[in-house]
Parts: C-alpha cells; structure tokens; sequence
C-alpha cells in the first residue's frame, strides 16, 4: 500500500516479524546451512532454586537442547527486510520503526521451555532451552498495537543509546543486535548528537585480537576498509531516530508501537489508483458485530439478504485403495450482501 496509514505500518511489522520469526526458527530445526541452534545459553549459570527441598548451591535445572536463534533471525530480517529503508525522510523512518516493532515483539515473546529428567518420571533435574512463542500470539498483539497505533511526525532528535527500556539483550555468542532503547529517555544536546552519529562506542575484545578502535600504521589499512566502516556506520544510525507524536498530549511512540503518517483512506469505496476493492458485493455476517459485521463492512449502506441452494459433497468415505468417495447434497443457506 502506497499511503503511509496504519494498515501500511501493520504489514511492514508483521513481515518484518514473520521474516525473524521463521528464520530464527529453521535455524534451530536446521533448514538453514548457515546458522544452527543457539547454544550461548549454555555458557550462563542459573540461580539456585531457593523452594523447600532443594539442595543450598546445587541448581535442579541447567540450559540444554536447541534454542531458537533469535539473534540470527533479528540480523537476517534487519538485512533483508530493511535493504531499501535509509531512513533518509520521514516515510522511511516509518518504516524502519515499524520493522523493529514486529522484531521486538518476536524477540520479547520467546519463553523458556524445559523437559525433566529423573527415575520414574521424576522431575529431579531439567533441561531448558528458548522457544520462539507461536506466531499467532505475535500476530495478536500486533493487531492489538495496529488498533491503538500513533500517528506521528518527525523531530530532528535521534533515539539515544540507553534507557531502561532496553530490548532484552540477546546472547554475546549470538548474532549481535543492535538494541533500540526507550524513547522517554534524555535526549543529548546538538553537541552530543553530533558526536554520537560520527563515533563509534568502544567495545570490548579479546587479548589477542587487536581493537577497531586502535590506530594502526598508515599502510596497514586500506582504502577499501575505510569505506567498507563508514557505511556501516550510516547503516547503524538509520535506526538512531526518536518519532514524535502528532498530538503533544500523547506521549512518543515506544520500541513496541505501530506507527503511522496520515489517516486511512476509505475502503468503502472501490479505488483502483490505491488497490482498494471496496465493500459492494461482499458478504457479510448479519450477526457479528466485528469487522465482519454487516454494520461495518457495508459502511451503512445496507445488504441484502437471500436464500440459495448449495450443492456440496458430504459423507465422504474412504475406499482401499484409495479412493474418497462423496455423496452430493443440497443444502439451503442464508447469504447477507453488501449493496
């Protein structure tokens, strides 16, 4: 859909968090050569379990099996879904926060998951792994942020580099992911907000490797690898932005929120510049008060109501072997119709 209104901001969120979703998933099921299961959980230690019967120290329970690797499938999607979004006007910005919305929600639903292990049955011991949730509950609460999304317009701060809001954060030995953070945090001054889009954040590494930070001999580094880092860095910080919504009574749109420019056009109406099919000749459900409803879907025009005889197949039965063999039968249905 061309116009930036919510249903546009709902299938750029649902895409996005479908495209995680499913590669996050056949990569621990091994579909994907390029990635397996994300086995970082395994380093961590859980805490002790403190409930009456249990040993002081001693853990009943230990990570195992085959997480889902969510950061594989956040990367992926960012890469993917995001290649044509630069953020360089207000559409795009759009976009962008509507793709990291579908993302945070497949990231924030992952659950834990255990299986016991013990004589008899016996649930002495348990071995747990993360599990993407199923992608229903994801789409559930997308369409729960699609009916309350924010209309928005674009503010010359960026989105800043913590918060407590922070996406929960995703193992070290997993494919990294930049966080996105809370959009009530301080927003920097124009000083900082310079500094921060040309900087890089230091960050830690091994002994034995040497930093990107530090500063090499002139004829160790080439031309191709200066440039190589500075587009990554503008592809970092097309993501670093803060939406300010329309209406200064409401407050800015979180990392969750579907987003959207301008108001939906109308759908009643066929539209073919827009793809919009219109409602005349649907049918509709005369009982349902949803969007289904009759009230709704025909917009107030009204619908017509009639009987008709449908042949269908019935009493099917199956014939070794193998053949399914129906019987024909007439059947009167009621059908609403939109005018």
């Amino acid at each position: 859909m061309a116009p930036g209104c919510r249903e546009t901001g709902f299938i750029y969120a649902i895409t996005s968090a479908a495209v995680t979703h499913s590669v996050a998933r056949a990569c621990s099921e091994g579909s994907i050569e390029s990635c397996t299961c994300d086995y970082s959980h395994q380093s961590r230690s859980p805490q002790a379990n403190a409930q009456a019967g249990s040993v002081a120290g001693v853990r009943d329970w230990e990570w195992g099996g085959c997480s889902d690797n969510i950061g594989f499938g956040f990367k992926f999607s960012r890469e993917f879904v995001d290649t044509g979004e630069r953020g360089r006007n207000l559409r795009e910005k759009m976009n962008l926060h509507n793709n990291e919305a579908g993302r945070a929600h497949v990231q924030s639903e992952m659950r834990q998951e255990c299986k016991c292990h013990g004589m008899s049955g016996s649930c002495t011991v348990k071995t747990c792994w993360m599990r993407l949730a199923n992608f229903r509950v994801i789409g559930d609460n997308l369409k729960d942020r699609f009916d309350g999304a924010s209309r928005v317009m674009m503010t010359n701060s960026i989105r800043p580099s913590g918060g407590a809001n922070t996406i929960a954060n995703v193992s070290p030995n997993a494919v990294g992911i930049t966080t996105v953070l809370s959009p009530n945090a301080v927003v920097p001054n124009n000083y900082d907000t310079d500094r921060m889009l040309n900087d890089e954040q230091p960050t830690k590494h091994h002994p034995n490797m040497a930093s990107p930070n530090s500063l090499p001999s002139p004829h160790s580094i080439s031309r191709n690898s200066i440039r190589g880092r500075q587009r990554q860095g503008k592809k970092n910080n097309r993501y670093h932005f803060q939406l300010k919504p329309l209406n200064p009574d409401h407050k800015p749109p979180g990392i969750k929120d579907i987003v959207y420019l301008e108001p939906s056009p109308s759908f009643c109406e066929k539209n073919l510049r827009l793809g919009i099919q219109g409602t005349h000749g649907r049918q509709c459900n005369d009982t349902s008060i949803g969007v289904d409803g009759c009230d709704l879907m025909c917009c107030g025009r009204g619908y017509r109501t009639q009987e008709v005889v449908v042949v269908e197949r019935c009493a099917c039965t199956f014939h070794w072997c193998c053949e399914v063999k129906c019987k024909l039968c007439r059947t009167k249905k009621t059908i609403h119709t939109c005018l």
